[in-house]
């Protein structure tokens, strides 16, 4: 081997970069002491890019395809070496490979409570949790306000922050939402739509977009849960007076066998229809039997109340009368966007029971005559 061979091998003439980690952002094509020499070959595959660093300036950016390192495919490069003419001399610069695809399944979460006036319960503290996934989208500005001179950076390490920004974005809107504890889990994917452009100015200051983002869970403290739980199951039992008859008569049969149980089984149910009012054999001696009380009336209904959506933002809640109040003053249009409890996401009021404020509107004036 000739001395021109054994210094051409001393320079590298491919640069490529494989990775199969799957949560490595960004990669420093490493040199050791090696320069790239004129017409070396690059390669850049679907979903990275190569940046160039070159004295600390960055020099160009290259997209996904092959290329031949010279100086009529590196403009900016040539022009910050004063390269008039075409060189073949080797020449030393930083390359950085930033994969540009999709990481998924990032996690984010509420490590603080967000305290909410909600209308029903008053003052409330929620807990929220979800997934989203973030990707690449310009990677100078990406190396400058974040990689920095990292030569292998992960997606582990600008996680945290992304996280801080979501927990604070969502903080604000669920507090500000208006919409009740119970009603949020109908709503999580207006919330989350509410979030993701929120946080997309300040994502994309990184260099980043977050192509997906879910909400998967808004949850109460436990002390409270547990007592919406004990609410439920007294409206399951339904009228609790027979509930206490029926488990009282089910006790008397358990302790019997074999025939006994089966008396006291009988005896249980005849004993139970009797203080249920319906026994075939009339009052039992020794027994009083027990009158239910009429029930009382059951309360008025109680009147909706109304949320509005303008430019991001949610207003309410507003009861019946307001509404009117507004849609009299044109503060609310048939194509503003309304919800109310039990309502399946945003609607225009048009489309809802509001519908009969904008037709109970009066006609313009009559003309005037002289």
């Amino acid at each position: 081997m000739g001395l021109l061979d054994f210094l051409s091998g001393q320079f590298i003439d491919v640069i490529a970069w494989t990775d199969d980690s799957r949560d490595t952002m960004v990669w420093r094509f490493e040199r050791e002491g090696h320069e790239i020499k004129y017409g070396a070959k690059l390669t850049v595959r679907e979903g990275q890019v190569a940046v160039f660093i070159h004295e600390g300036q960055l020099a160009d950016v290259f997209s996904p395809g092959l290329y031949e390192l010279q100086t009529n495919n590196m403009p900016i490069l040539t022009s910050l070496q004063s390269w008039d003419h075409g060189f073949q001399s080797p020449f030393k610069s930083e390359i950085y490979f930033v994969n540009t695809t999709r990481f998924n399944d990032q996690k984010w979460g509420t490590q603080n409570p967000i305290i909410c006036r909600d209308p029903e319960f008053g003052p409330v503290r929620l807990r929220s949790f979800g997934s989203y996934s973030m990707r690449v989208t310009d990677a100078a500005v990406f190396l400058r306000e974040i990689v920095g001179t990292d030569g292998e950076f992960t997606a582990d390490e600008i996680s945290a922050q992304i996280r801080n920004v979501i927990v604070q974005e969502a903080s604000q809107i669920l507090a500000k939402s208006g919409i009740p504890v119970l009603d949020m889990a109908g709503n999580t994917a207006d919330l989350g739509q509410l979030i993701a452009s929120a946080i997309a100015p300040k994502i994309a200051d990184y260099g980043l977009s977050l192509p997906e983002f879910y909400i998967e869970n808004i949850s109460l403290p436990d002390e409270v849960e547990k007592v919406l739980d004990k609410r439920s199951s007294i409206g399951v039992a339904g009228d609790l007076t027979k509930y206490m008859q029926f488990n009282a008569a089910e006790g008397m049969a358990q302790p019997n066998s074999g025939f006994g149980a089966m008396a006291g089984m009988g005896l249980a149910a005849g004993l139970g229809a009797q203080m249920a009012g319906t026994g075939p054999w009339g009052a039992v001696p020794g027994v009083a039997a027990t009158v239910t009380p009429p029930s009382p009336p059951p309360p008025p209904p109680a009147d909706k109340l109304w949320h509005l959506a303008e430019n991001g933002a949610t207003k309410g809640p507003f009861s019946h009368s307001e509404m009117t109040a507004l849609a009299n003053t044109a503060a609310l249009s048939p194509s503003t966007l309304v919800w109310t409890g039990g309502q399946d996401g945003w609607k225009p009021a048009a489309e809802t029971e509001l519908a009969q404020l904008f037709s109970q509107m009066p006609p313009p004036p009559p003309p005037v005559t002289r």
